[in-house]
C-alpha cells in the first residue's frame, strides 16, 4: 500500500491548527503486565498560541510530548501536525514533516559538540536543502545575541549561551510548531528568564504554536493556556 504523498512545498493553510491530538492512548507492556501511560488525551495548539503542560515527574508529560512530535506512535487515537494525520505516514514521512514544520528546544540543549554554534544552527536548513543557509543561521544567532560567538563550540559556551544557540536552531527554519521540553530546567533563574523571553519573542514574530513542558509555574503562567498532566490524564486549568 502506497503512503499518501506529502506536499511539503505547498504553503500551509492558515486556518489549520499546527497541532491537534484526539483521544490519544498509550499502553506499554512491562514485567508486571500492561500499563496505560496516557488515557484519552485530547488537546490543540493554534498558530501563535503558547500552551504549557505541567505536572509531576512520571505523570506522562514526556510520553505525550514524544507522541505529539511524532517521535512515538499512540496505541489509539490520532495526532495531526499541520493538517497531516501522523498515522498515515511511515517513519520517514514523519521525519520529513518534522523537518519542514517543527522545531525543538530541550533541557539538555542537544547541541552537537563537534560543530560550532553557527554549524549547529545551520544543520536543520542543510537537512532540508534550503537556500542561503549560512546567512540565515547568522541572522538567527544575531536574533539571540550570539553572532559574535558563531565560531565557538558548545563546550566553549556557558549553559545559557548553549540554550540560546538551541533556540536559534529551533527557529531558524521558521517552524509552525515548537516543542520545548523543560527549556530552562538547567539554567539559573535570571538566565532562564532571558531564554524564555527570547523563545516567546521569536514565537510571536514567527506566529508559531508553542507547546511547553515545564515544572516552572511562573513560566507556565506566561502561556495562553495551561494543562496539568496527572496519572496519564490531561486537564486544562
Amino acid at each position: 500500500m502506497n503512503e499518501p504523498a506529502i506536499d511539503l512545498s505547498a504553503a500551509p493553510t492558515p486556518d489549520v491548527a499546527p497541532l491537534i491530538a484526539s483521544d490519544v492512548v498509550k499502553r506499554v507492556t512491562g514485567p508486571g503486565g500492561e500499563m496505560t501511560l496516557l488515557h484519552g488525551v485530547s488537546m490543540q495548539a493554534n498558530a501563535g498560541e503558547a500552551v504549557a503542560i505541567v505536572g509531576p515527574s512520571g505523570s506522562g508529560k514526556s510520553t505525550l510530548l514524544g507522541i505529539l512530535a511524532g517521535l512515538d506512535a499512540p496505541t489509539e487515537g490520532e495526532v495531526t501536525l499541520q493538517g497531516q494525520p501522523l498515522s498515515q505516514l511511515d517513519e520517514d514521512g514523519r521525519a520529513r514533516l518534522r523537518a519542514e514544520y517543527v522545531g525543538f528546544v530541550f533541557q539538555s540543549f542537544q547541541l552537537l559538540p563537534g560543530l560550532s554554534a553557527l554549524e549547529n544552527v545551520m544543520l536543520p536548513l542543510e537537512l532540508t536543502q534550503q537556500q542561503n543557509v549560512k546567512e540565515r543561521a547568522l541572522a538567527a544567532l544575531d536574533e539571540v545575541g550570539l553572532s559574535e560567538r558563531a565560531g565557538h563550540h558548545p563546550l566553549q559556551l556557558s549553559g545559557g549561551e548553549q540554550q540560546r544557540v538551541a533556540v536559534a536552531r529551533a527557529f531558524v527554519s521558521k517552524p509552525k510548531l515548537l516543542f520545548a521540553d523543560e527549556p530552562t530546567g538547567n539554567l539559573d533563574s535570571a538566565t532562564g528568564d532571558r531564554v524564555a523571553e527570547l523563545m516567546f519573542e521569536l514565537r510571536k514574530s514567527s506566529n508559531a504554536a508553542l507547546v511547553l513542558v515545564t515544572h516552572d509555574d511562573d513560566l507556565a503562567a506566561t502561556c495562553d493556556r495551561r494543562f496539568r498532566m496527572a496519572d496519564g490524564r490531561l486537564n486544562e486549568l
